[in-house]
């Protein structure tokens, strides 16, 4: 059978399942449960043939030591196909390595995550912890971005607006189908009946395959308060070279992701566009916070778990544990197989 060629009978079985707002977020419903759509099956939801694995990236400067820019399948092969590659690369100007993701989203769908802290405004039905019938399909998932106070944008998830969305302001999107957009609001990504949910976070940080002209000025402080290189305790000050972390997405619709320490906003910028960012924005910042796990179970359908994770960066303060534990309060994004 081909992927996306279920029957409608089971489909339609998933869909009239206790999970079954998990199975139409995920694509899987005839469209008398899915208004508006055209067809059943993951095939009626953007699904198709898997993109195309990323090509090696060229390093910056003249140093290419340690498998710079050479990709990995990481995490639960889906269909048979690694949906997750990871590499590193040092940003110009740089001395350490950061991660970076590569993620097929014809074969992963993505959720949002909500937290108490961020945005607040609880409680969800998504979130932490993942439980075991999200976890049986969980191949990747990172945080989100800053508290909505700092954000200066909106949040908009299961069905409420928690936060205002604002116009212009950089947005990561999810479609009823788990594709992912990235783009300004109101200019690249808007609202319509199939999205689900916005995670707003500034502005953008990648525009047209280029840093934006704020990423590329002077003015380190516009993309967030930063702490010291290890703590934020009071007395620390801030400083330009700062854990980051970004998103954005390709020509070709793959979503990359990347996080490092010792980045000021437009290393972190020249890191996406190197991977084929054409639309990004920033993340979180701050040592406690960014953070990428893929997930390998030993069995195709076992559950994702911290056992069987892995990290993007072993310097991460966070881990493949964080989203599985009840305590976490920010928000985060999922990446699942369709």
């Amino acid at each position: 059978m081909q992927r996306g060629q279920a029957s409608c009978g089971r489909v339609a079985a998933r869909c009239a399942s206790p999970d079954s707002v998990g199975a139409r977020d995920h694509g899987w419903c005839c469209v008398g449960q899915q208004p508006g759509h055209v067809g059943w099956g993951r095939a009626a939801y953007g699904g198709g043939s898997p993109l195309a694995a990323p090509a090696a990236l060229v390093p910056f400067g003249t140093s290419g030591l340690g498998g710079q820019g050479r990709w990995q399948p990481t995490g639960r092969l889906v269909d048979g196909v690694p949906a997750v590659y990871e590499t590193t690369l040092v940003p110009p100007g740089g001395t350490q390595p950061a991660g970076i993701a590569w993620m097929d989203t014809t074969l992963l769908s993505a959720r949002l995550y909500s937290g108490s802290s961020s945005p607040g405004g609880g409680p969800y039905r998504y979130t932490a912890p993942i439980e075991p019938a999200q976890a049986v399909s969980l191949v990747a998932a990172f945080n989100g971005g800053f508290k909505m106070a700092d954000a200066h944008g909106g949040y908009y998830t299961e069905g409420r607006v928690i936060d205002p969305l604002v116009s212009g302001a950089a947005s990561l999107i999810i479609l009823a189908d788990g594709s992912v957009r990235v783009g300004a609001w109101d200019t690249d990504v808007r609202m319509a009946p199939d999205v689900v949910a916005v995670r707003q976070n500034l502005v953008p940080l990648i525009a047209g395959g280029r840093p934006t002209a704020l990423a590329a000025s002077a003015d380190w402080q516009a993309w967030g308060n930063t702490c010291g290189a290890s703590s934020c305790a009071a007395s620390v000050p801030g400083i330009e070279h700062q854990w980051r972390s970004g998103v954005g997405v390709t020509a070709d619709g793959a979503l990359v992701y990347a996080v490092g320490s010792g980045l000021d906003p437009l290393q972190l910028a020249d890191l996406l566009v190197r991977a084929g960012v054409v639309r990004g924005m920033q993340l979180d910042i701050n040592p406690s916070w960014p953070v990428f796990a893929s997930y390998d179970p030993a069995a195709p359908s076992g559950l994702a778990s911290p056992s069987n994770g892995h990290k993007l960066l072993a310097s991460t303060k966070q881990g493949p544990w964080t989203f599985f534990e009840p305590w976490w309060a920010r928000d985060f994004i999922t990446m699942s197989a369709r």
